[in-house]
């Protein structure tokens, strides 16, 4: 039986390296190790995780921030920054999304032209799979990025977007993510930074519903969010009024919700509505939320080979893009 290959390359069983053969609805490994192929889509970890929380927003919110969806160019104009300007970068590039979600990027970057192999380590492969599986060039994978199927050095270009860190050990997993690339293959990633607003009551209700049970913790986030929105449209609306731009501040200060009204306006009231509710719920379940500086972010590219780095403050915090040094090529640091 032949082995299973992908863009070019041979998938290996991330526990032992062997190499997989497909029968049917698993792969297998030379060693007898067993992947199940579940609605086309292998599996490569358990179906609950520390990621869950993720998996179920997506699933129960499966197209609302997609720009196909919106019909805003917000995803598109973010992927074009974190690129350097260009998404023609990615036309027939070998491309590793790690962490996809429900494919945001992932339509944007086969729309693009480049040959995407999407991995994340929650069900919301599903919804990606249904988003952008009409797309050719594209397979999907649900896995660990520190433990995916594929060999070293394979892609022309990784992409990590509000990912790293979510994971539990962002230097881990950025290390993962640059032995994935090719020499002189592409990097682009993003990072919480240091002032990440996790203020006092965002921390306080992360606290008790990080852990709770993912339905209970979206049912109680959805009322909330119900309950409050009013409040967050008014304050918005009047802002410029006298004394309730200062209330303004204050306010969202000390409600949990996360608001774009101010970055996102154009989305319109419905649409604000709904991502006001998943990016709340995501700020206060994930299971991990790590804050890093730019200089440990650069301090970790070099350390893994990295040159031509390259980063900013936007978007969530950190972007960042880097080049994979050839074999015994010095490192080159470019000035943020």
């Amino acid at each position: 039986m032949d082995t299973k290959e992908i863009f070019g390359f041979e998938l290996i069983s991330p526990k032992s390296g062997s190499l997989l053969t497909e029968d049917k609805d698993h792969l297998i490994s030379q060693n007898g190790e067993k992947f199940p192929i579940i609605n086309n889509i292998p599996r490569f970890v358990p179906s609950e995780n520390y990621a869950s929380a993720f998996g179920l927003q997506w699933n129960e919110y499966k197209k609302t921030m997609a720009d196909s969806f919106t019909g805003v160019p917000i995803q598109r104009d973010r992927l074009t920054r974190i690129a350097g300007g260009s998404l023609g970068i990615f036309q027939g590039k070998t491309t590793l999304e790690a962490g996809c979600g429900a494919g945001s990027f992932t339509e944007i970057l086969l729309q693009s032209g480049a040959n995407v192999f999407a991995a994340d380590i929650s069900s919301a492969v599903d919804v990606n799979y249904e988003n952008c599986s009409k797309y050719p060039n594209y397979f999907i994978i649900q896995a660990d990025i520190l433990h995916l199927p594929i060999p070293q050095n394979k892609f022309d270009i990784v992409i990590c977007i509000g990912v790293i860190q979510h994971t539990p050990d962002p230097e881990k997993t950025i290390a993962a993510l640059c032995s994935y690339l090719k020499p002189k293959g592409s990097l682009f990633i993003d990072h919480y930074s240091k002032d990440y607003p996790a203020t006092p009551i965002r921390r306080l209700f992360r606290y008790f519903l990080k852990n709770a049970k993912e339905e209970k913790s979206l049912k109680f986030v959805r009322g909330y969010v119900r309950m409050f929105w009013p409040l967050h449209k008014f304050f918005y609306k009047h802002r410029h009024i006298f004394g309730i731009g200062k209330l303004r501040v204050w306010f969202l200060y000390w409600s949990p919700i996360v608001d774009y009204q101010d970055a996102n306006s154009a989305l319109g009231d419905e649409l604000l509505f709904q991502w006001a509710i998943l990016g709340t719920y995501d700020t206060l379940t994930d299971f991990y939320k790590h804050l890093r500086s730019a200089e440990e972010i650069k301090e970790s590219l070099i350390k893994n080979g990295m040159t031509e780095i390259e980063i900013a403050h936007a978007g969530n915090g950190i972007e960042a893009r880097a080049v994979k040094a050839s074999t015994n090529e010095p490192v080159i640091l470019s000035e943020p």
